[in-house]
């Protein structure tokens, strides 16, 4: 088996014998006390199952396996003991979550039945963490290729959100950030259902008619029953459910999250989403920031501060002008990217992905893009200045 396996004992004979019974059978490491062991612990490269001796000095079994727990949650962890009182077993599957619990002595082929039933317990948790995560990442990029071939204005204002998303978090030491991110990434998702034009007319603040205006109000409620369906993905629909509410629930039915009711990541989200509105429409920086305290009661005040406090901090960013040909996924497009006959094919603010590149090529097969193409690239601080 490749797996790897540690065996923590006090005593070095101990030690020595689990290699000499078990070396044939399994790929064993032995560390002769808790500190060792601890020490001996690789994130990137963790044991498949830790046995370890309950009475050892200074650190326990139980104080050992708690603290694998926390640094190695995926190691299956198990107890081997010469004391059998039941209280040392409470303390050992409470304290520890041990997937089992033996006593000294322990005849070496149960040891080995043992070891062979925590390897196997160790594939299925980290395959399915691994199938969980594929499948996770898999939906979310579905989601997001689809709305930006699909509707690239909508995909544009979600991508630039997404970016000071991720900074107001880690102002606002947000916990499960990640929900917040992807919320702002398929934040939009629920735009397919909204007609472009109407969605031009959102973003540059032209007036809309009752029927637009009831089009985009139902877009969070679509997008949370899209999102809702993917496994693990509640948090985030519920964030992307609430996105529009503001803090004082001034513009919401009586049912509806008021102030910290609402989600904190909805509460970010809102915050993000506004800016990004605001200078899609040609403000400054400045002209957001009053803007936005002006609407008293619709934010959080403690995101709208933590806005104002990475003001001036994001990265530097140099306008340069390229074909199509140039196009790099490492790009923001800086201006609307669009046919010599007005047809607009990705928005302005979106990240230049491969399947973006693609999309501008297959179209250029057949009707002629307008070129050069005004993109965004992130510079240092020093490369920056330089080029001043």
């Amino acid at each position: 088996m490749s797996e790897r396996i540690l065996c923590v004992d006090d005593d070095a004979n101990i030690l020595d014998a689990y290699k000499r019974g078990l070396r044939r059978q399994f790929q064993i490491s032995t560390a002769l006390g808790g500190e060792q062991a601890l020490g001996m612990l690789d994130a990137q490269n963790p044991y498949a199952v830790i046995v370890s001796d309950m009475r050892m000095p200074g650190m326990d079994g139980v104080q050992l396996l708690a603290t694998v727990k926390k640094q190695a949650p995926e190691s299956v962890r198990i107890m081997l003991t010469g004391n059998s009182d039941q209280q040392t077993a409470m303390e050992a599957v409470n304290e520890g979550n041990i997937f089992r619990f033996l006593t000294k002595p322990c005849p070496p082929e149960k040891l080995a039945k043992a070891l062979t039933a925590g390897i196997e317990q160790y594939r299925l948790v980290t395959a399915e963490k691994e199938l969980l995560g594929k499948t996770l990442r898999g939906s979310i990029k579905v989601l997001n290729d689809v709305l930006s071939l699909t509707n690239p204005t909508a995909f544009s204002h979600a991508s630039s959100s997404r970016r000071l998303v991720g900074q107001l978090c880690k102002e606002l030491n947000v916990e499960k950030a990640w929900e917040v991110e992807v919320a702002a990434m398929l934040s939009q998702i629920g735009c397919v259902t909204i007609p472009p034009e109407t969605l031009d007319k959102i973003y540059h603040r032209q007036k809309l008619t009752a029927v637009e205006s009831e089009m985009f109000e139902s877009h969070p409620a679509i997008g949370r029953d899209l999102v809702a369906n993917i496994p693990r993905l509640g948090g985030v629909a519920e964030i992307i459910a609430h996105q529009q509410e503001r803090f004082d629930g001034t513009d919401t039915a009586g049912d509806s999250a008021v102030g910290p009711q609402i989600p904190l990541g909805a509460r970010v989200l809102k915050v993000a989403l506004d800016n990004s509105s605001l200078k899609w429409s040609g403000l400054t920086d400045t002209d957001v920031t009053i803007e936005l305290r002006q609407r008293s009661g619709w934010y959080d005040p403690d995101v709208l501060k933590a806005l104002e406090a990475i003001t001036g901090l994001e990265e530097v960013l140099e306008v340069r002008e390229v074909t199509l040909d140039g196009l790099t996924t490492s790009m923001t497009l800086a201006d609307d990217v669009r046919t010599q006959d007005g047809v607009m094919l990705v928005g302005k603010g979106q990240d230049v992905t491969s399947s973006v590149c693609q999309r501008l090529k297959n179209f250029a097969r057949k009707r002629k893009i307008n070129e050069p193409i005004r993109v965004l690239v992130r510079c240092t601080m020093q490369s920056s200045e330089a080029v001043r």
